[in-house]
C-alpha cells in the first residue's frame, strides 16, 4: 500500500503543478514518478509476480503518467512539446546498424527473463494485439501519430516475442550467426519487449530513418531494415 500511495502522491503533485502552470517543475515530478514506476516500484519478485503495484494497477498508473507527461514534456529533443510523448523518453543516438553493442534490458522486466515476460507487464502499442515494455509502447504510439500527420503509415508484423516464439523463428529462418535472420533464442531484443518488426513502404522506411531516433527507435541490426529497437540514450 505504501508503493501505491507514493504513486498517488506523485500524480497529485504533477496535477497541482499543472494547475499552477509550472510545467518545468511538473516535468521534473513526472520524470521522478516514471523512474520509480520503471524500477523500484515494479521489480518482479517483490510481493507478487507483477511487482508492488500489480499488473493492472501498474498499467493504469503508467497511463496516468503518459497523459500528464504529454502536457509537461518539452519533447525528447527539447523545444516545443511533442504531443503524446512521455517525459523521460530520451532521443536515441544514431549509429550504423551493428554498432550499438549489447542491449541493457529494462530494469522493471529483467527479473522475468528474456521471453518470459507476462502479458500484464507489457503495454499495448495501439496496433492489433502487439505489446511492448511500457515506455517503448508509449513512445511508439506517439511516433505513429506523428507519422500519420505527415501521411506516413507504420505497420507492425511482430513485437514482444516469447521464448517459444523465438525458438520457432530460429527454426524457420536460421540463426543470425549462421547467416540466417534469427537471434539465438533467449537473447532476442524482442524477448525484452523493446523491439519491433515493422511493415514499411519506401516512404515509411525513409521517415523512420529520419525521425525514429527522436522517439528512441533505431535500426540496429544489419540486414534487417524492418527491425527497430527502442534504445533511448543511456540504454
Amino acid at each position: 500500500m505504501y508503493a501505491i500511495s507514493r504513486v498517488t502522491e506523485r500524480i497529485s503533485q504533477i496535477q497541482n503543478r499543472l494547475q499552477a502552470g509550472a510545467s518545468d517543475q511538473g516535468a521534473s515530478f513526472s520524470n521522478t514518478l516514471q523512474t520509480e514506476l520503471s524500477t523500484g516500484l515494479t521489480k518482479p519478485g517483490s510481493r507478487s509476480e507483477t511487482g508492488l503495484l500489480g499488473g493492472s494497477s501498474f498499467l493504469g498508473a503508467w497511463s496516468t503518467v503518459d497523459a500528464l507527461s504529454a502536457r509537461t514534456s518539452g519533447g525528447v529533443l527539447g523545444g516545443p512539446p511533442t504531443p503524446g510523448l512521455s517525459v523521460g523518453t530520451a532521443a536515441a543516438i544514431v549509429r550504423a546498424p551493428g554498432d550499438y553493442g549489447p542491449l541493457r534490458p529494462p530494469g522493471a522486466l529483467v527479473g522475468y527473463g528474456n521471453g518470459n515476460i507476462p502479458r500484464e507487464a507489457l503495454a499495448p502499442i495501439g496496433i492489433a494485439n502487439h505489446r511492448l515494455w511500457g515506455p517503448a509502447a508509449a513512445s511508439f504510439r506517439s511516433m505513429v501519430v506523428a507519422a500519420r500527420r505527415e501521411g506516413v503509415e507504420i505497420g507492425v508484423t511482430d513485437s514482444y516475442r516469447s521464448l517459444q516464439g523465438q525458438e520457432a523463428v530460429a527454426a524457420k529462418k536460421g540463426l543470425y550467426a549462421e547467416g540466417g535472420l534469427a537471434a539465438t533464442p533467449g537473447t532476442s531484443n524482442h524477448g525484452w519487449g523493446v523491439a519491433l518488426d515493422l511493415d514499411l513502404d519506401p516512404q515509411a522506411q525513409q521517415w523512420m530513418r529520419s525521425n525514429g531516433a527522436r522517439y528512441g527507435f533505431v535500426e540496429d541490426v544489419p540486414r534487417e531494415p524492418w527491425h527497430w529497437t527502442f534504445r533511448p540514450a543511456g540504454s
